[in-house]
Order: C-alpha cells, then sequence, then structure tokens
C-alpha cells in the first residue's frame, strides 16, 4: 500500500510546487512588468541580432561617409564585426584616414554609441548615439 502512496503523493507536491512557483511569478511587481514590457513592446524594437546590427550600420556608413575613395582600394576602408557581449553587438568601421569609428550596438533597444579611435595619435572620444532602427530598411 505505501508503494501505491508515494507514487501519488510525490506527484502532488510537485504539481503544487509548480503552481506556487508560477503564482509567485504572477504576483511579483518586476516579473509583471517585465513580462508587460514584452508583450506590448513594438515588433521593430525586438531582440536585434548580428545581422541586423551589421546591416543598420553598414547603412549608416554608407550614408554619412564618401566611399569613393575605396573604390580602387577597399582594403582602405571596411566594415567588420567586432567582439559581441552579452548587450551590445560590436561593429567596427575603418576609415581610409586610419581612424576606426567603434559601433556598440544595444542588443535590446538598437540604441547604438559611436567611439572614434585614432591608434596613430592614440585618441579615442565618444563621437555620440543612433538609433540602429533608422538605418534599417523596413520589411513589409
Amino acid at each position: 500500500m505505501k508503494s501505491i502512496i508515494f507514487p501519488f503523493v510525490f506527484v502532488a507536491l510537485l504539481l503544487c510546487s509548480c503552481h506556487n512557483s508560477k503564482t509567485n511569478q504572477a504576483n511579483d511587481p518586476d516579473s509583471q512588468t517585465e513580462m508587460q514590457n514584452s508583450q506590448s513592446a513594438n515588433p521593430s524594437e525586438g531582440k536585434i541580432t548580428a545581422e541586423m546590427a551589421y546591416e543598420g550600420v553598414n547603412n549608416y556608413c554608407h550614408k554619412e561617409y564618401d566611399w569613393s575613395v575605396a573604390e580602387e582600394n577597399p582594403d582602405i576602408m571596411y566594415l567588420t564585426m567586432g567582439e559581441e557581449s552579452d548587450s551590445a553587438f560590436q561593429v567596427v568601421f575603418r576609415s581610409y584616414t586610419g581612424a576606426f569609428v567603434h559601433f556598440y550596438v544595444d542588443k535590446t533597444s538598437g540604441t547604438t554609441r559611436m567611439v572614434e579611435k585614432v591608434p596613430s595619435l592614440d585618441v579615442e572620444e565618444d563621437a555620440g548615439t543612433i538609433e540602429l532602427f533608422d538605418y534599417l530598411e523596413k520589411k513589409n
């Protein structure tokens, strides 16, 4: 008889603990806010992919910088993916002048911070921010 009761008690405890976990999550204000934000988020402001980061920065760079000097020698001006962290993608633009612009694309919001670095002069400065979604082509 004990061998029959034990599995039933185990299953009942398991079901109660799962229900309690979901109830606690639903009553937690931080969980509710997080769930509301994920449900009400604008689809265009969803999770940023590496491809989206590269495409948006590429579109920005082709709009803002003169690429004609790189037509004969594409090695002097290029765009490449840099390091990735938990919260951001890095896209690196190399100018024909030897300067690098590091674009740090926030994976959640798309806000992109730019840092210009000139290695030969040992100079690094903040170059502003852009919104990645402004430079991504709209998909219908």
